[in-house]
């Protein structure tokens, strides 16, 4: 009988896996890993955010990183500065800001180590409402925009060319990502929020032969992570969001090792 912290976790695991999926495939394609470490460090303004306002700290997180996916991409629109400049000045910013207003809050006392790694054991059964709901929410968003956002993918230039409104699907997948970080922050914490978007689609990638299967392919991954990070780290006491992304990882350099026939044949099934 799993006990229901277990069970908890394995779900919200497994939840977030199914979502970072999709969402990850996009991110490997469109080589935008800076820009979700950059959302995941905000988190901790967001975390701030809520207790000032009294809020549940979600809601503050998901608050920050929408504005801040907001401010990202209008960066992107300038040419002044390179947009992994922006990234690292937005990223380094909102992470201070956040410790020294924090700082400033006497009375509060957080484990900032749960925010930073994650504590999946610690999941609440709101956490899994947040997760499956606010989840599907992005997941039902992002099938929406699956067509127009993969042409623009393969080719910007040529997606404007045929009407298709770029810079508004730009802006809409950027809040979805931006949702969806927030809502992973529980399980791996903002320092390895980004390892569980693109380790499990960069695994994906190899076996894969359309892009549908690769998002397909790279939830599957991430909920295998899932469940034998929590396996290990119940076994050999171990910080549980870490151990989750070594677990990704190590099936990472599986793939990556396997013989060119099984992954040709994997992309045949």
């Amino acid at each position: 009988m799993i006990d229901d912290f277990l069970l908890r976790a394995l779900l919200g695991g497994i939840g977030v896996a199914l979502v970072a999926g999709p969402f990850g495939s996009f991110v490997v394609w469109r080589r935008l890993a800076y820009f979700g470490d950059t959302l995941s460090h905000s988190a901790l303004l967001g975390v701030a955010l809520g207790f000032i306002l009294h809020i549940n700290l979600t809601v503050g997180i998901i608050v920050i990183c929408q504005l801040l996916a907001i401010l990202l991409f209008f960066s992107q629109q300038q040419r002044q500065l390179a947009s992994d400049t922006m990234l690292g000045i937005f990223a380094h910013g909102a992470l201070s800001l956040g410790l020294v207003i924090l700082a400033f809050m006497e009375d509060v006392r957080i484990d900032l180590v749960a925010y930073l790694f994650g504590d999946i054991l610690a999941i609440s059964n709101s956490d899994l409402g947040w997760v499956f709901v606010g989840g599907g929410i992005a997941v039902a968003g992002l099938l929406w925009l699956w067509k127009p956002l993969l042409a623009i993918t393969i080719h910007e230039d040529l997606a404007r060319v045929e009407g298709i409104p770029v810079d508004r699907i730009n802006w809409m997948f950027l809040g979805l990502i931006a949702l969806i970080i927030a809502v992973m922050m529980k399980v791996v914490g903002m320092l390895l929020v980004t390892a569980l978007l693109i380790i499990p689609a960069a695994t994906a990638r190899r076996f894969a032969a359309s892009p549908e299967m690769m998002a397909v392919f790279a939830s599957l991954i991430g909920s295998l992570a899932v469940c034998v990070g929590l396996y290990g780290s119940f076994q050999w006491d171990t910080p549980t969001g870490p151990t989750i992304v070594v677990a990704a990882c190590l099936i990472f350099m599986v793939g990556f090792l396997l013989p060119k026939e099984i992954v040709l044949r994997a992309q045949k099934s």
